[in-house]
């Protein structure tokens, strides 16, 4: 293909998105680098830049911190009125889920967690860090808060397990209510590297208030979204 002459963002988006829907670009393939493809457009990076930037707002394309953009997979469906683990929510779009356990320790409470926790500041909470892919690509880095009195022994089990299961068959912990709060916002430099982008780059920050079966409050959940990874969809 010979190169073309486009001077505005939009045209170059709309050429990009045209090769995609061709085939020349698969769900997951790299797209060439900026300084080819500003050649092949004959335009400048900035230009380009803003093409891209468009394209990622509108879920087209995705970017990874020093490897590039990618075409970007559909989003999943996130409904927070189903109760179903990570795994469960993924493999029934027909996606492949992955859970990786970046640490798992006891963690002093400051009074905002305490607080969410119903405990008091001071003492001592489980604190477990993950990171979820889809089809091998970071979406989710999540941090779980819990009261380790209703879970004696957990931090020694198999953590990248779906402490929903983990909950009900070792410990006889159903989850019952749940409070949820989602808010867009720039994610955090400890949650930002393990999801390929920069810090300050948008996401989207979910918080679960999780009680049981009998109305206790057992754990929370910290979420931190590729906000370009999610959809939430609610039918109430």
């Amino acid at each position: 293909m010979g190169k073309l002459l486009l001077t505005t963002a939009d045209a170059i988006g709309q050429a990009l998105v045209a090769r995609i829907a061709a085939g020349e670009f698969h769900q997951g393939d790299r797209l060439p680098a900026e300084r080819e493809l500003s050649e092949h457009y004959r335009t400048t990076r900035i230009t380009l830049r803003e093409a891209l930037g468009q394209l990622e707002q509108q879920g087209k394309i995705y970017r990874e911190l020093r490897r590039g953009w990618f075409v970007a997979p559909p989003r999943l469906i996130y409904n927070p009125l189903h109760r179903s683990h990570f795994h469960a929510m993924v493999e029934r779009q027909g996606r492949v889920a992955e859970t990786e356990v970046l640490d798992a320790r006891p963690v002093t409470l400051d009074h905002a967690l305490a607080q969410t926790l119903a405990m008091h500041p001071g003492e001592e909470a489980w604190r477990i860090s993950r990171l979820r892919r889809i089809d091998g690509r970071a979406v989710l880095y999540v941090e779980h808060y819990l009261n380790p009195i209703w879970f004696p022994g957990l931090l020694t089990a198999d953590l990248t397990r779906s402490l929903t299961e983990l909950y009900s068959q070792r410990y006889g912990i159903q989850y019952g209510g749940v409070r949820f709060t989602i808010l867009p916002g720039p994610l955090p430099a400890f949650a930002a590297p393990a999801l390929k982008v920069a810090a300050g780059s948008p996401g989207l920050f979910i918080t679960r208030i999780n009680r049981d079966q009998h109305n206790r409050i057992i754990d929370c959940d910290h979420e931190y979204w590729r906000y370009d990874a999610l959809c939430v969809d609610v039918e109430a």
